[in-house]
């Protein structure tokens, strides 16, 4: 797995959807660094991780639709 950027738009709509997305994020061991912002309704995270298993997963969890906005892959040198 190669190093990923992804922004998912998730609808957060009190303060306890916040909390229940932030533990679902910091138990995913393939996540680096996550952030959650709530006005947008947006949330980013880092790490080596294949983008569709990790929307899946907070899907499944959170029992709310996600959306993936942007996928960031850095350029592989050669």
């Amino acid at each position: 797995m190669q190093l990923c950027c992804m922004v998912m738009r998730i609808n957060i709509d009190c303060n306890g959807c916040c909390r229940k997305l932030r533990r679902i994020l910091l138990n995913m061991k393939e996540l680096e660094t996550h952030l959650i912002e709530k006005q947008q309704c947006r949330v980013t995270v880092s790490g080596r991780f294949r983008p569709s298993d990790v929307a899946i997963h907070i899907r499944k969890k959170m029992k709310r639709r996600v959306e993936i906005l942007e996928i960031h892959e850095p350029p592989e040198s050669s």
